[in-house]
């Protein structure tokens, strides 16, 4: 959706799209989605990524915002598994209102990468429709 006018938008939750994926990671802000916006379940779910992304402390306004998953990326999978979890039922719940986590799922894709998939509904949804989140951790070779 491409719009100018803020007024006129169907949904009052939106962001800027953040550009495609690289190599399996969001790139950020770039000209390949330049005026897009995304609303609805593809604002939640860009909104889950950028918390689960980001390292808490890296935000110098938002000193809290964010999570630790990073610090667990070079543990043994069974070992990050529960951490991995935790961090992330922990940091949705403070900084994503609108949802409810189901699930998160962790698993070995590669030596170096993780998977991590979030299952989600919203909380004042009418439907107990349940949305997936899949979020890549550490490198894959």
């Amino acid at each position: 959706m491409v719009t100018s006018d803020v007024n006129n938008l169907p949904n009052r939750f939106f962001q800027p799209a953040l550009s495609s994926q690289v190599d399996g990671h969001a790139s950020g802000l770039a000209s390949d989605r330049l005026g897009e916006l995304v609303t609805d379940t593809q604002d939640v779910d860009q909104c889950i990524r950028i918390i689960l992304t980001t390292p808490k402390g890296s935000d110098p306004h938002r000193p809290l915002f964010g999570s630790n998953l990073h610090l667990y990326i070079d543990y043994p999978v069974n070992s990050a598994r529960p951490h991995i979890v935790r961090e992330a039922v922990n940091a949705l719940r403070e900084w994503e209102p609108r949802i409810e986590v189901v699930k998160v799922t962790v698993s070995l894709v590669d030596v170096a990468a993780l998977a991590c998939v979030v299952e989600w509904k919203f909380v004042a949804g009418v439907a107990e429709e349940s949305f997936m989140t899949n979020l890549a951790l550490g490198t894959a070779k």
